[in-house]
């Protein structure tokens, strides 16, 4: 895929992580469907297939689970380089991409964290800042949902729901909910489903 990019685009590119830092609630994971919306639908900066390969490969990997902002990063600088095969001057943009996204979720969201976590523990016994705490669980398991229901939607577009999809991601909820198995368990489980073709 090749994209042309201009120093704008890249600019609001950065500005949109910078927003999406802000709203990062339980980690940058949670704003996967904004992040879909505007470098899918909006600009088609990626295709869905290397939107949702960003996110597979980073959180199969080992590392924080953000990797999957620079993963995103690099595919939009390399789309705007004319892809890996274009050589040395893609893979810098590719580096660039990932620049860019990197530091726009990492800025703000880790300077407000820094700043109220100082705050908080200060004021730990203060009713509001235990209320606060109760009242963001709610907020992380929905945005959660929401993020799930993008990368499953990616891969059935155009066809008719996977049922089989749906209910071996009930199933699993449904593992860790009531039972203590080791969730590497359920990702060997998902391997193996996956290489023979059930996935």
């Amino acid at each position: 895929m090749s994209i042309t990019m201009h120093w704008h685009d890249w600019l609001a590119l950065f500005a949109q992580y910078l927003m999406l830092s802000m709203l990062s609630i339980s980690g940058a994971i949670t704003t996967v469907p904004d992040m879909h919306r505007y470098l899918v639908e909006q600009h088609r900066w990626l295709t869905d297939a290397q939107f949702t390969s960003s996110v597979a490969i980073a959180q199969a990997a080992p590392g924080p689970n953000v990797l999957f902002v620079a993963l995103m990063g690099w595919n939009v600088g390399l789309n705007a380089g004319g892809g890996i095969a274009a050589g040395p001057q893609a893979w810098l943009l590719g580096l660039f991409g990932l620049a860019v996204t990197m530091v726009g979720i990492m800025l703000p969201s880790t300077t407000l964290t820094y700043l109220a976590t100082r705050w908080g523990h200060r004021n730990r016994e203060r009713r509001a800042v235990r209320a606060f705490k109760q009242g963001m669980a709610p907020v992380v398991v929905g945005l959660l949902i929401a993020t799930g229901w993008v990368l499953a939607s990616g891969n059935n577009a155009g066809q008719a729901p996977a049922w089989h999809l749906w209910l071996l991601a009930g199933t699993a909820a449904l593992i860790v909910w009531r039972t203590r198995l080791h969730l590497l368990w359920l990702l060997g489980a998902g391997a193996l489903l996956g290489a023979v073709g059930f996935v």
